[in-house]
């Protein structure tokens, strides 16, 4: 299978990538820059590929940014809520349209290579909140992106049932290098370990039973406050 991976540098698509790869797939990855404060998920979504010689491309999108009206992942004014995803507020980090537009132009590229698929690391834990997340959504489009070129391209979504446990199991399997990878929304060098992806980060390691080798700001609750808390622990 030739594939193009919509890889963010994060610890789902990582793992994802390394999936394809150990099932002989032929992976070309696709980051895009729509202007995201946390831009060092592309710093590091470069530095993986590299290290496995992953023909990697990083696209340009942030001519866009001011279309997404006032999401907290794109503009500096509103700030990153913290605490976990069931919270309202969470809304705040909703991106319009994110994924149908990375996927379209993965398509696009997909389609160019004459690649059989595209595929993402959508799983059973994405959100409600995000409406580009849910399973209808990827099946239509799935449908859409079959008719979209005379070369068909479909919609690979292997982790569909996994949840992010599952996930951190399926990556230490793989000898995944967790520490390499970047959830946090926030604009630091290291993850604050207080937003909604890192108190999942952090939950999915607990659960896996697996050691979470991310390196966490100093003033980052620590696993067992986050429990006392009854954060999901």
């Amino acid at each position: 299978m030739k594939t193009v991976l919509v890889y963010s540098g994060g610890m789902d698509s990582t793992v994802l990538l390394y999936h394809l790869l150990e099932q002989g797939a032929t992976v070309h990855t696709l980051s895009v820059d729509y202007g995201q404060r946390h831009s060092k998920e592309l710093v590091q979504a470069e530095r993986i590929t590299k290290s496995l010689g992953i023909d990697h491309r990083t696209v340009d999108l942030r001519s866009i940014t001011e279309l997404f009206g006032p999401s907290s992942l794109t503009s500096n004014a509103v700030d990153i809520p913290h605490g976990h995803y069931e919270e309202a507020n969470m809304k705040s980090t909703v991106v319009p349209n994110r994924n149908m537009i990375l996927l379209s132009v993965a398509t696009a590229w997909a389609a160019s290579l004459k690649a059989d698929s595209v595929s993402y690391a959508a799983h059973s834990g994405d959100h409600a909140v995000y409406p580009d997340c849910r399973e209808a959504f990827a099946e239509a489009l799935d449908k859409a992106i079959r008719l979209a070129d005379w070369q068909e391209v479909y919609l690979n979504r292997p982790f569909v049932s996994f949840n992010k446990a599952d996930i951190v199991t399926r990556g230490a399997e793989l000898g995944v290098p967790f520490e390499e990878t970047w959830s946090c929304y926030e604009g630091g060098e290291l993850h604050c370990g207080q937003c909604g992806t890192c108190i999942e980060r952090r939950e999915a390691f607990y659960l896996a039973g697996v050691t979470d080798p991310t390196p966490y700001k100093d003033d980052a609750p620590t696993v067992q406050t986050m429990a006392a808390n009854d954060w999901r622990l």
